[in-house]
């Protein structure tokens, strides 16, 4: 099976380099004038997908603001994932798991599984029980050209007191993180399927990128303040690999699918010019 960095990599020449997060929250459903129900999520689903899921290369659905509705939201979320891969979008799940044994294993048959309803492209997870711990889900992902985003350098300003902590070795425990996905990454072409995800609004971050060789998935851009122009602040010289992602400042445009489209077409093409100049 093709592996997910090469998808990856076909997707971004294809359709450009853009991501866009499903967050359905209360406050957006009800600024699109629906009501806080899965009737409500379903249709917002829905249309986020006929606007942008055959135009877009990636689409990260947020599986917590499914999740708040139960057995019926989740549902709903296996059909927009398989809605989305119908017409070509790459999916990333924005699940964040980390466990250890055999619950982490269970996450990774969960989303990396292709036996599974909630089966994926991609999806994210937390390294702070050791990237180590990591390891079902690196295996699955590579058996079935699946791929993972893990946690190195978030815009939370409570992630820098565990993420910029020092350990015995001199390096930062985002280093450490960022070193061990290189690892997993090395010699692998056109791009590594292991990604970090570093936010977009961090400013010089200190770390050393240059090795990843995967990618680098920046949420944090527009509504946040993240800005496309500021990723070269973040990235330097890794800004080739980076996968831009936008969330409210495209679905903020909704429900009109052609104000959608647009709001994607125009951040699109913000992305393309600062990456660019790399």
């Amino acid at each position: 099976m093709e592996s997910f960095g090469a998808r990856l990599h076909r997707a971004v020449a294809e359709r450009g380099p853009l991501c866009v997060g499903i967050d359905p929250h209360p406050g957006l459903l009800d600024r699109w004038g629906l009501s806080d129900d899965v009737e409500g999520l379903d249709r917002f689903a829905r249309i986020v997908v006929e606007a942008l899921g055959d135009r877009v290369a990636v689409v990260k659905p947020q599986s917590a603001f499914f999740e708040r509705f139960g057995a019926r939201g989740v549902g709903i979320l296996e059909s927009t994932i398989r809605q989305l891969r119908n017409v070509g979008s790459l999916v990333v799940l924005d699940v964040k798991r980390g466990d250890i044994g055999s619950t982490v294993s269970a996450y990774a048959s969960a989303y990396l599984d292709p036996s599974s309803p909630l089966y994926v492209d991609a999806v994210t997870a937390s390294p702070y029980l050791g990237v180590g711990s990591l390891a079902p889900m690196f295996e699955l992902a590579a058996a079935h050209g699946g791929g993972v985003f893990v946690l190195a350098l978030t815009s939370n300003p409570e992630g820098a007191a565990v993420q910029r902590a020092v350990t015995a070795d001199g390096r930062t425990v985002a280093q450490t993180v960022i070193d061990e996905i290189s690892q997993l990454n090395k010699g692998a072409e056109p791009l590594g399927s292991f990604g970090l995800v570093v936010g977009a609004t961090i400013g010089d971050t200190g770390h050393d990128l240059s090795g990843v060789n995967g990618p680098l998935l920046a949420p944090g851009l527009g509504a946040q303040g993240g800005t496309a122009a500021g990723l070269r602040t973040v990235f330097g010289s890794s800004l080739p690999s980076v996968l831009p992602s936008y969330s409210r400042e495209v679905l903020h445009a909704g429900p009109d699918v052609a104000a959608l489209r647009a709001a994607a077409d125009r951040v699109l093409a913000d992305c393309r010019l600062a990456l660019a100049a790399s």
